[in-house]
């Protein structure tokens, strides 16, 4: 009873790999043009300790303890001190969100509008030159 037990466990399990296996097959395929995530408050004080660390240890190629000394240091810091940080963060953010907004307006369908923006930048910027020709022709 054992084996024949298991050999029916054996069939299941193999029939339950198959879809999985198959499902990651078919996975989507991320697109290069979408908007990458903007940085944490966290990653923005990376970018500056980094420049810091590499200056005070520049034959340490570790990337471990330059995690580990940044750590450190964010978690020894005052909501003061990480304010700016967490400002830049912000901005970021927003910026990443009008990005998105842009970036899903055109997966939509969307971008005839965009072209329309960029025709009437376009019309007016060529509007403006030629009225300046005209008077440099007088």
């Amino acid at each position: 009873m054992k084996g024949v037990k298991s050999k029916a466990d054996g069939k299941r399990t193999d029939a339950a790999l198959k879809p999985k296996a198959a499902g990651r097959s078919k996975k989507a395929v991320k697109d290069p043009n979408k908007p990458k995530r903007p940085p944490s408050a966290f990653f923005v004080f990376m970018e500056e300790f980094r420049k810091e660390f590499k200056e005070k240890n520049p034959n340490n190629k570790s990337v471990a303890a330059v995690g580990k000394a940044a750590g450190e240091r964010w978690k020894a810091m005052s909501e003061a001190d990480k304010a700016p940080y967490k400002a830049k963060a912000d901005k970021r953010k927003a910026e990443y969100e009008k990005t998105m907004d842009a970036y899903n307006k055109k997966q939509a369908g969307g971008h005839g509008d965009d072209d329309s923006d960029k025709s009437k930048s376009e019309v007016n910027d060529n509007e403006d030159d030629s009225g300046e020709e005209e008077d440099d022709d007088e």
